[in-house]
This record gives structure tokens, sequence and C-alpha cells, in this order.
């Protein structure tokens, strides 16, 4: 801790915790957890899903116990028999200047952070500023056990081997059964090859959700399921005043979102796709597909969603903040950020891509990220929307291509605006921008109007090459921001905008460097100053209006 030369710092090891800091942090509620290297190395498990069950039913009654029970020390032990031979081991602890409630919820962030980083692993750590949780298939702390559990029978051992014999006797059915099906399969196909000419939207919706338990009738009604509630229009209508103007918060390429106020007092938002659009309907199908299976602190929660006649309706949790692009370009509302807010925002970003490239059951390609679709709720926590465009890719794939290029100039990586190629370092890419846009206050596709350079990133690239990075910075953060700090931050936004996608982090190595928690980053190469010349060129040509590609020009109103 000697080295540490800023105003606030804290490490960990296996049996304490020390921190510092210039301001006072007891009782301090902000969650900011991290995950030591250590996690990678961790066993996976053989099924992931059923160990993640038995592991969060251990969790979250030690974590009661830390913040309820044992609450005069904040800590508390378990262990559940997964099987005849293995038994999972676990920890939650908070620091005891905390309340019962904080504690709790303090310990339910972490075990959204293990869900995040560990879901296909026997072990994992998540350690903050206020508690810490930890799991593991050996016993790994000292003392007694505060908690011996076992999970319901209904779903115990002896039900795990019923399902087993049941799979086997089903597997040999189905080999039985294969040759007749491989006989039907060629019909089958070119029936619904031909029928799909004729169908309409809702049907081949129908088929789409079904994979997520999101079931649609015929008629293209939504029916209401665990993952995605059903809401009806009478019920949503209710909640806008019948979409009403002045409940409008914005207008987007694919519809309009709305303010809402549900029966019981919960505050929504509301997107209204556009009646008679096609590309509507696929983007509201892209969004039910890929949110009703994603959990995340940094990601937007779709509450639900409903299809009757020609609505198409999605639902999500309100966030009173609004967008990221509001506090970054509008003056005003830039007064109210300090540099540790921004830190906390640009980690909550990062953390959210970290969940879609790498620790989701799917892997997501967001392919439209921009500050306008980063919301930030009342603790401005940051949180990542607009799924439409967004792309699932198999476990083993690292790229694509599109015919198809779809996002908005400014934030588009090079190799996917210029030849369709999109993966993860696409969206490291719009991370990049947004990260440098948010420390400068300046907004990269209209760069070129300060007559500095032609882009942010030329610009960045200058200050940097001269030593001067500094000077990048808007002068109100730098007053409450340490030096180091932010060169750290400068350094990483131009690791993650280099021309080659080869060369860019990950955003798992980005959250490390963001952290401070890794060496002395490389060196960044060049960055691609290609973006802002397209997008001068789009303005200079007085054409607003004009989508190339279904690429997005002009800036969508925040929500």
């Amino acid at each position: 801790m000697k080295l540490c030369k800023a105003e606030d710092a804290l490490i960990w090891y296996e049996l304490c915790q020390v921190r510092y800091s210039f301001r006072d942090f007891f009782s301090n509620t902000a969650y900011t957890g991290k995950y030591p290297d250590s996690n990678s190395q961790e066993k996976l498990a053989s099924d992931p899903a059923d160990y993640h069950t038995y592991l969060m039913y251990l969790m979250k009654n030690i974590s009661t116990e830390a913040a309820y029970v044992n609450s005069t020390q904040m800590f508390a032990t378990g262990q559940i028999n997964y099987s005849l031979s293995q038994t999972i081991y676990g920890l939650a602890q908070c620091t005891r200047d905390m309340s019962g409630n904080d504690c709790y919820n303090c310990l339910d962030f972490a075990l959204g952070d293990l869900k995040a980083c560990c879901y296909l692993r026997e072990g994992g750590t998540v350690v903050s500023r206020n508690c810490n949780a930890r799991y593991e298939p050996y016993r790994f702390f000292n003392g007694s056990i505060t908690s011996v559990l076992s999970y319901p029978a209904s779903t115990g051992t002896e039900d795990k081997w019923k399902k087993g014999r049941i799979v086997l006797i089903v597997g040999i059915l189905g080999l039985l059964l294969a040759v007749l099906a491989g006989s039907c399969a060629v019909y089958f196909n070119w029936r619904k090859a031909k029928q799909d000419l004729e169908r309409s939207p809702h049907a081949v919706l129908h088929d789409l959700v079904n994979p997520v338990s999101v079931e649609i009738t015929g008629e293209g009604n939504l029916v209401s399921s665990e993952e995605l509630p059903f809401m009806d229009l009478a019920t949503i209508k209710a909640a806008t005043d019948d979409f009403s103007s002045s409940k409008k918060l914005g207008q987007g390429g694919f519809g309009t979102v709305y303010k809402g106020l549900l029966s019981d007092g919960k505050e929504v938002a509301v997107k209204r796709l556009s009646r008679k659009s096609w590309q509507g309907l696929e983007e509201f199908k892209n969004e039910v597909i890929l949110i009703a299976k994603l959990q995340h602190r940094n990601l937007v929660r779709l509450l639900g969603c409903g299809i009757e006649g020609d609505e198409e309706l999605l639902v999500y949790e309100f966030m009173p903040n609004k967008s990221l692009d509001i506090y970054i370009f509008d003056s005003d509302k830039r007064a109210q950020l300090d540099w540790y807010t921004c830190i906390y925002i640009i980690d909550g970003i990062a953390r959210g891509l970290v969940y879609l490239h790498e620790d989701s059951r799917l892997r997501i390609i967001h392919r439209d990220l921009k500050p306008s679709n980063v919301l930030l709720d009342h603790e401005m926590v940051a949180k990542i929307s607009d799924f439409g465009m967004a792309r699932i890719f198999c476990e083993n794939q690292s790229s694509a291509n599109t015919r198809r290029v779809v996002g908005t100039y400014g934030y588009m990586a090079p190799e996917y605006a210029m030849g369709g190629l999109f993966s993860v370092k696409s969206d490291v890419f719009s991370f990049g921008v947004i990260l440098l846009e948010i420390i400068s206050g300046k907004r990269n596709s209209r760069f070129y109007l300060t007559k500095q350079a032609q882009t942010l990133l030329a610009y960045a690239w200058k200050l940097w090459t001269e030593g001067k990075e500094l000077e990048l910075v808007d002068p109100s953060l730098a007053e409450s921001g340490q030096a180091a700090e932010i060169v750290r931050c400068v350094h990483v936004g131009l690791l993650c905008v280099q021309e080659d996608p080869e060369d860019r982090p990950t955003m798992s190595e980005v959250v490390t460097l963001l952290g401070g928690q890794k060496g002395t980053p490389p060196e960044p190469k060049k960055p691609a100053f290609w973006v802002g010349r397209a997008a001068q060129e789009l303005d200079q040509s007085l054409a607003p209006n004009l989508s190339a590609n279904d690429i997005t020009v002009s800036s969508i109103s925040p929500r």
C-alpha cells in the first residue's frame, strides 16, 4: 500500500483487507465489486446450471445469516452437499459499519457478480469495499461452519439419479426413432420453406421466441412466462395515459419511448415500436430473445412486453437520470459530474460488456454502443440498453461478417463499417470512443468543428504522442481527479480504439487495467481516424435523413 499514490486505496488479502481514503467511507454503501484473477483458474463445473442452483441456495442463505442473524459479526459460512462425493463451501462477509439491510444489498450485488464471472466454474470470489463473497468445492476457511444446508428434497441427489435414468431411457428411444425422424425431416423442411414465404411476422416471431420460454399465439398475442411477464395493451395504455405526448421521453429509429406508471406505483419506460415497420418487428424479436436471457446490474432490465394487433411494446425499468449523452454533452448536466462519478460510470459500462462478451449464457455483440444507449439509474449506475441490433455468437465463434451494416457513425469500428466484419473487438472500439468522450466532454463525430483535429481520436493521439494527454480532460474533471488515474484512462481509451482489432484489449482486460490491477499497459498504436471523415462528409451533404446501410446519422433524443 506504500506504493499507492491515489487518495483512495484498498488492498485485499485472503485473511484481511486494508483501506485508506481522504474521504469518510464508513457506512458508504456504494458497491464496486472486483474479480480476482484466480477466478479464471477455477475448475469448470460438469453441469453449471445444476451446480449454480445449489450454489445460489447456499449463498443466499448465508448472506441472510451474515446480514440479519449474525449481524454483530456480519459474517457467515456454510456448506451444502451437491452430490455424494462433492460439497460446496461458501463465505459471506460485510464490514461491521454497515446496517443489516445494506449488508444484504451489498452481498446481493456480489452474488450477481459471482453469477456473471463464475457461472461455469466450481469456485469463485468477488470482493468489494464493503462485502465479500466466495465459494469453493473445498473448505477454505478456519473456524466452525455456521450453516450446514440441504437442498429441498424435490431436487436432491436421489431425484438427480432418477432424472439421469429417465434421460438414458429417452435417449435410447430417441435413437430407435432417429431413422424415422430423418426420413420425415426432408419433407417437413421442404414444407416449412414453402410456408415461410406466406407466414406473417407474428408467426415468425412465434418460432424465434420459443427457445427462451416466451410463447406467442398464432394470432400474435403474447403468453405470459416466468422469464418475461406479459402486459396487456390496456394496462400499458393506462400507465402511459394512452401514449400521451406529455409522457414522451424520446424518439428512436424503431419507435417512441414513453414514461409509464403502473397500478402498483412502479415507474417504467415503454418502447412503442413503429406500427408498420417490419424492421421494428425485427428489433422487437431481437430484444425479446436477448434481454429475456440476460440479467446483470449494468444492463437495463426488461420487465415485460406485449403484442396485440399492430402494437409491439417493450416495458423496461425506468431510468430517472436518462441517458449518458446528456451528462457528457449538456453543459449544465456535465457540471454535476466529478471524476469519481465518471470512473464509476465507465467501470459500469465495461462490466456490462464483460458480461455480454464472456459471462452470460449467450455471447452477445451489441453493435450499437453509444452514450445515448447507456442509461443511468438514480444512483448513476450505468446500464447498457437497446439490443435491437445485437448479435448472438456461438461459444467458439470469434467474428462474423454481414452485408447489412448497422450502427452509428463516430462509434463504429473501421473493420465493421468498411467491411461488415464485427466481433467483440467492435464493441471494445465503441467503448473506447465513449471513454474518451466522457473524460473530454467532446463528441467524436462532431470534433472536426473545433478545428483542433479531424476527430477526437486524432486529437487524443496527438496529445498522447506529445506527452500532453492531461490537456484532453475537461478542466472540471481534472480538478477532482488524480493525474495518474486520468493518464491511465486516456491510455486505456487509446488502446481500445486502435485500428487493428487484434491490438485492442478484451473488455475483461479493460476492467483490470482501469482498476490498476495490472502492470504498465502496452503502448497504444495509432487509432483509426476515418470515422470522423465519414461523419463529416455526411454532415456536409445536408441530408440528415439519409441512412446508408441502416447506419444512424443523426443523434437520437435521449430517453
